[in-house]
C-alpha cells in the first residue's frame, strides 16, 4: 500500500530568460521540446505561430513544427497531408490559406515562422520536421534541400535542429551540411546504426524504447543525443526523466517543466518529519493531537460535525492506515461525529515539500481536508494565513481543490486564490496529494502534477503571510459552507477519509 516518493531524484533545469519556469542551478540533462509548439494548455492551433511564441515566452527549450511543400513550390507549416480537404501537395497555397486555423491565423509559411522563432529568442530551439513527400524520397529530399536552404539565408543554422522519418532525408542533409544536427524519428535502427550514418540522435516513441531500454545506454556510449515522442503520460515521463534522455517531446509542456522544477527543488531535501501509520490505535500522540475547539461555534462555518478527542470511533490507525471517520450520532449539541488531527507542537514548518497519501469519501456532505495553519502567529484568520493542500466534497467527487487563504484572499470577501483539479479515482484510490513551498512560491500537485501555483511577488503580508512556521491538519467535516452545498445525504454513513502516509521533507 505504501506509495514511493515519486520526486526524490536529481534534476534541473535553466529557464533564465522566462520567469514562469525559472530555475536556479545549471542546466537539466533532459531538455523540453514543446510538440507542434505550446498549443495545447491554452487552447491553441497547434504549428501555429501563436504556439510557437508562447512555447517561446513560456522558456521551452524547443518548439517543434512541421514541414510540407504546396503545388506551388512553398514551404508550410501544417501536419497533416491533407488540410481541410485538400490535399496539401496538391494546392496552391492561395488555396490552402482559404481554410484558416482556429486562433484566424492562415496557415504560416516556413519564413513566416522562422522569422517569428528567431524573435526576441535567446533559447527555444526550433525542431524543424521535414514530412516525408507522398510522391517519394527524391520529392522528400528536395524538401529537405529548400527548407535547409532557407534557413542558411536567414542565418538560422544555430536556432535549428532538423527530424525526419525518413532517413534518406536525413542522410541528404548532412550531406549538405556536416555541422547540422539532425535526428531521426521512426525507430527502426539501432544506435550504430545510427552513428554509423553520422545521424546525431535518435528521437523515438517512448515504446520503442521501453521494448529496449538498452538503447538508452547504447546511445550515450555512441555520443549520440537521445529524444523521444509525444509523451503526454506523467509516468512516462518520470520514467525518461530517470533515464536522462537529452530531450523529451510533448503536448504537455508546462506538466514536464513542473516535474523538472520539482526534481531540482528536491535535490536537497531530507526526510524531517513522518507517519506511516505502521502501527495500531490512537494516532501517535508524539505527533498529532486532536483539535476540538471550535465545535462551540461550527468552527466559523456552520459545519455539523462534533469533533472528539482521542476517541477510536472516528480516529484509528489500523493495517497500516489512519481512518478518520465521521459517524451519525448524537454528540454535543451536533448529529454527527468525527476527527480533527493536527500537528501543532509536535510538527511546525516553515517551508519544504508535503507528500500524502489519501483516499477520500463520496455522498452529499463530506467535506475532507489536508491543510496548514500557522503555528504561532499572533494575527488571527485570515491574517495569518492558510494553505489548503487538499479539499475534496462528497457531491464533487472527482475533483480535489487547492487553496490559500490570506487578508487580502479570502472566501469571505471572495477573493480566495486557488484551483481544481479533475482526479477521477478520487475515492476509488489513494492518490499522491503534495504541496512545496518556499519563501517565493506555493506549489499544489496531484500525482506528482502540479495544478496551482501561488507566488510572493514581493508583496507585503496581506498577501504573503507564508514566512512563518505552519503545522499541519487532517480532517472531516459534514456538511458547513462548502461541503454541505448539496445537503447531507444520512443514508450513507459512516464516512472514512483514509490516509496512507504523511511525510515532510526539508
Amino acid at each position: 500500500m505504501k506509495i514511493l516518493l515519486f520526486a526524490l531524484a536529481i534534476f534541473c533545469v535553466s529557464c533564465t530568460n522566462n520567469p514562469q519556469y525559472s530555475h536556479e542551478n545549471q542546466e537539466s540533462p533532459t531538455k523540453i521540446i514543446a510538440h507542434r509548439g505550446a498549443w495545447k494548455k491554452n487552447g491553441l492551433p497547434q504549428n501555429s505561430l501563436a504556439s510557437l511564441r508562447n512555447a517561446i515566452e513560456k522558456g521551452f527549450d524547443g518548439s517543434e513544427f512541421d514541414v510540407r511543400i504546396t503545388k506551388d513550390d512553398s514551404l508550410i507549416i501544417v501536419h497533416d497531408p491533407v488540410h481541410q480537404g485538400l490535399n496539401v501537395e496538391e494546392s496552391t497555397y492561395q488555396e490552402l490559406i482559404e481554410y484558416p486555423l482556429s486562433n484566424g491565423e492562415r496557415l504560416p509559411t516556413l519564413l513566416e515562422y522562422l522569422v517569428e522563432g528567431m524573435r526576441d529568442n535567446s533559447k527555444t530551439k526550433l525542431i524543424l520536421e521535414v514530412k516525408p513527400s507522398e510522391n517519394g524520397t527524391i520529392k522528400g529530399q528536395y524538401i529537405a534541400e529548400k527548407s535547409m536552404d532557407l534557413v542558411k539565408k536567414l542565418g538560422a543554422e544555430s536556432n535549428v535542429i532538423y527530424i525526419s522519418f525518413d532517413f534518406e532525408i536525413l542522410k541528404k542533409l548532412k550531406s549538405i551540411d556536416k555541422s547540422a544536427s539532425v535526428h531521426y524519428l521512426e525507430g527502426d535502427k539501432k544506435p550504430i546504426e545510427i552513428k554509423d550514418n553520422n545521424i546525431d540522435g535518435l528521437n523515438y516513441h517512448y515504446s520503442r524504447y521501453k521494448k529496449d531500454s538498452l538503447y538508452f545506454s547504447e546511445a550515450k556510449s555512441l555520443n549520440l543525443k537521445l529524444n523521444s515522442w509525444t509523451v503526454n503520460d506523467p509516468d512516462i515521463m518520470d520514467w525518461l526523466l530517470d533515464n536522462k534522455l537529452d530531450y523529451i517531446t510533448t503536448d504537455e509542456p508546462e506538466i514536464l517543466a513542473e516535474k523538472i522544477f520539482l526534481r531540482e527543488k528536491l535535490e536537497d531535501k531530507k526526510l524531517v518529519w513522518k507517519d506511516e501509520f505502521d502501527y495500531e490505535g490512537l494516532p501517535d500522540s508524539t505527533k498529532w493531537s486532536f483539535d476540538t475547539q471550535g465545535n462551540d461555534w461550527s468552527w466559523g462555518n456552520d459545519e455539523l460535525q462534533w469533533y472528539t478527542e482521542s476517541n477510536s470511533n472516528n480516529a484509528e490507525v489500523s493495517n497500516g492506515i489512519l481512518k478518520i471517520t465521521a459517524v451519525k450520532e448524537a454528540i454535543g449539541n451536533k448529529r454527527y461525529s468525527s476527527a480533527r488531527l493536527r500537528s501543532l507542537g509536535k510538527g511546525d514548518f516553515k517551508y519544504g515539500y508535503f507528500e500524502i497519501s489519501a483516499r477520500m469519501p463520496s455522498g452529499n456532505g463530506t467535506w475532507p481536508a489536508i491543510w496548514m495553519l500557522p503555528s504561532n502567529s499572533d494575527k488571527g484568520w485570515p491574517e495569518g494565513g492558510e494553505i489548503d493542500i487538499m479539499e475534496h466534497v462528497g457531491f464533487k467527487p472527482d475533483t480535489v481543490f487547492a487553496t490559500v487563504h490570506t487578508k487580502a484572499h479570502n472566501h469571505l470577501i471572495n477573493t480566495q486564490v486557488g484551483n481544481d483539479f479533475l482526479l477521477p479515482t478520487a475515492v476509488s484510490e489513494f492518490n499522491i496529494y503534495s504541496l512545496y513551498w518556499d519563501e517565493e512560491v506555493i506549489k499544489a500537485y496531484v500525482n506528482g502534477i502540479c495544478y496551482f501555483t501561488y507566488q510572493k511577488n514581493g508583496q507585503g503580508t496581506e498577501v504573503w503571510p507564508f514566512d512563518n512556521e505552519f503545522h499541519l491538519l487532517l480532517n472531516l467535516a459534514i456538511g458547513g459552507g462548502l461541503g454541505g452545498k448539496k445537503g447531507v445525504d444520512d443514508s450513507l454513513f459512516p464516512h472514512v477519509f483514509e490516509v496512507d502516509y504523511v511525510r515532510v521533507y526539508q
